[in-house]
């Protein structure tokens, strides 16, 4: 996927937002060298989710939730918890930043 900085983002935005509605293109916005977003090409299944959500009553969206903690708990293999190993990728995550 290529990337594009901000400045030439700025610069050329109609026609990348040209390629990415004719042409499918991704891109990786950068800031600096790093990447920061990504633009893509928009499908009307980005929404399912959400609206399947909304019609969920909250005790079915919880009980869903718990259902799913149940199966990684039953699965996870490693010494430290779930919440640790998140902690942990969300601290180097942010260090990169």
């Amino acid at each position: 996927m290529p990337e594009i900085g901000i400045r030439e983002l700025k610069n050329q935005a109609t026609e990348i937002i040209r390629k990415v509605r004719e042409a499918q293109a991704e891109y990786v916005v950068t800031y600096r060298g790093k990447p920061v977003a990504m633009i893509l090409p928009y499908h009307a299944t980005y929404l399912q989710p959400t609206r399947r959500v909304q019609h969920r009553s909250d005790e079915e969206f919880w009980a869903e939730w718990e259902e799913l903690a149940r199966e990684i708990d039953e699965e996870w293999q490693s010494r430290e918890s779930a919440l640790e190993t998140l902690f942990e990728m969300r601290q180097s995550r942010d260090q990169t930043l």
